[in-house]
């Protein structure tokens, strides 16, 4: 299985209208989407991978849909491959706040990076980006995450593969610095007894990052920040 855990570290820092920061520890996996983890029977509770938590077609997999949606951007890896960074379904449950796809070529090039993010309303969007040598690449912001940011303004994302370590971020900007959020980690082989101390370590991660997020958003409106009121469905997919 060439699977790995990802112990994470993960720092929210809000920077205005006023400056607001929290700090967690979790887990992710980082997956061939041609060889997801096929785990023991007893552990398959802790991580589950459909396609109906991702983009494109439930019907499909998730190599396929990947694959579908680059060609809308007129992208063919002609094979290559797709590595996915992501939280597996724990018990049946699953909240993504930011999931990445590193897209090679048949070749082994790096091609794109697939950034997808879901908010805590049901929504995803997904950014197609080409970083440089350095992993650096930005893109405007077109989908509602905060409901104490407007959409509009660009996404400085760093988001260089990992091998046996991860470092990304990624910071929103509108006229000057607003937000800026970074997962670091070391990557672990999924063994049973990885995937095991991960679990205890973080119990029902997904849900927890969920509840975090939300009670953070209690505090930032009880200190008065205003809610930028949500996009219609409309206007959403009019972006």
């Amino acid at each position: 299985m060439t699977a790995q855990i990802v112990r994470t570290r993960i720092r929210h820092v809000r920077l205005a209208p006023v400056r607001h920061e929290f700090r967690y520890r979790s887990y992710g996996w980082l997956v061939d989407l041609d060889d997801l983890p096929r785990l023991p029977h007893l552990l398959r509770p802790l991580a589950g991978f459909r396609a109906a938590d991702h983009l494109g077609d439930p019907r499909n997999t998730l190599r396929e849909n990947v694959d579908d949606f680059l060609a809308t951007h007129g992208i063919d890896l002609r094979g290559g491959t797709v590595r996915m960074l992501t939280n597996a379904r724990v018990l049946g449950y699953v909240f993504n706040p930011l999931t990445l796809f590193w897209c090679r070529d048949h070749a082994g090039e790096p091609l794109c990076v697939i950034a997808e993010v879901h908010n805590t309303y049901g929504g995803r969007h997904c950014y197609l980006v080409r970083p440089d040598e350095q992993g650096r690449a930005t893109t405007g912001k077109h989908f509602y995450v905060s409901p104490f940011n407007p959409v509009r303004g660009s996404y400085r994302m760093r988001l260089p593969e990992p091998n046996d370590r991860l470092s990304v971020s990624i910071a929103l900007t509108d006229g000057r610095p607003i937000f800026a959020a970074a997962m670091t980690g070391r990557c672990y082989p999924a063994t049973v007894r990885t995937v095991l101390r991960a679990a205890v370590s973080a119990p029902l991660a997904p849900l927890a990052v969920a509840a975090l997020i939300r009670w953070q958003g209690i505090r930032l409106w009880a200190r008065g920040l205003p809610v930028i009121p949500r996009p219609t469905r409309n206007e959403e997919s009019s972006r």
